[in-house]
Order: C-alpha cells, then structure tokens, then sequence
C-alpha cells in the first residue's frame, strides 16, 4: 500500500519516476545498462519470492507496447538479451502491463517490462505472483489514498 500510495503522490504532482530525466537522475534506482531505447534497472520493490526482479523501461514515456516505434520495439530484445547475460538467467518470466493502471493493476502509467526469476533454490519457494487487472474502485486504491502519514488526494 506504501508504495501504491507514493506513486499516486507522484503521478498527481505530475512526476514520472520512469522517464529519462527522472529514471538518470534519482540516487535510489541504478540503471544497470541502457540500449538505444531502454534502460534496465533492478526493481525498487520486488515481488516476493523473486531472486532476479529487472525491469525493461523505453525511454518514450507510454503505457502500451504497441505504440512504441518499430526500432524501440526491435531494441527491446538487444535489451533483453543482455539482461539474460548480465544476469545469467537460465528461465524467467517476463510481465507487461499495458494500458490505463487503474484496469491493470499496475502503479506507474509509463511502460515497463518485468523481468522475473524466481528463487527456486529457496526451500520455502512459492511462486512468484503479478498481478494483472484491478478495478477503478478496488479497496487497493482507497488503501492507497490512506495510507497514514502519507499525504495523497
């Protein structure tokens, strides 16, 4: 809910953390590589039960795969790949959210791309879950709005 709250913060403020003057210049998240098109960083707020959790983030800020240009879409997998090499991934999954967040279930409106490895090493391991739709009205989003000491309209 923290971290819901704080982007919703931030999107009223008018702030993209993800577009490339933002994504350059914050302390907190380190951008491992980037390609013509993309940067890659690990995620700020991985999801449980992940050993590896990158996203792929366009430097054009839009919230649907589809409108990215062509070369972008083809600069996805250069990145891509060198994130599997960087990070010797022998599996993951990847997870996209296009589209308005308030139906996807995601929390920041420019594109991203998750890409996730699960810790399988773990004794404990459960797989790791993405969540993929919400509604406008879901108890998620008022939660959001009140999370104490957090000030969202």
């Amino acid at each position: 809910m923290e971290q819901r709250a704080e982007m919703i913060r931030l999107e009223d403020a008018g702030t993209c953390i993800f577009c490339p003057g933002h994504l350059a210049s914050n302390p907190e998240r380190h951008i491992s590589f980037q390609t013509e098109w993309w940067s890659v960083t690990e995620n700020k707020f991985p999801y449980p039960d992940a050993r590896v959790h990158l996203l792929l983030i366009p430097t054009l800020h839009v919230s649907d795969l589809l409108d990215l240009p062509d070369a972008a879409r083809t600069d996805l997998w250069v990145a891509l790949d060198r994130a599997r090499q960087a990070h010797g991934l022998d599996f993951y999954g990847l997870g996209v959210r296009c589209g308005d967040c308030r139906f996807t279930g995601g929390t920041i409106a420019h594109l991203h791309i998750h890409v996730i490895a699960g810790d399988v090493d773990d004794p404990g391991h459960q797989p790791v879950s993405l969540k993929l739709s919400s509604r406008p009205d879901s108890d998620m989003q008022t939660q959001a709005r009140n999370v104490p000491g957090k000030e969202v309209p």
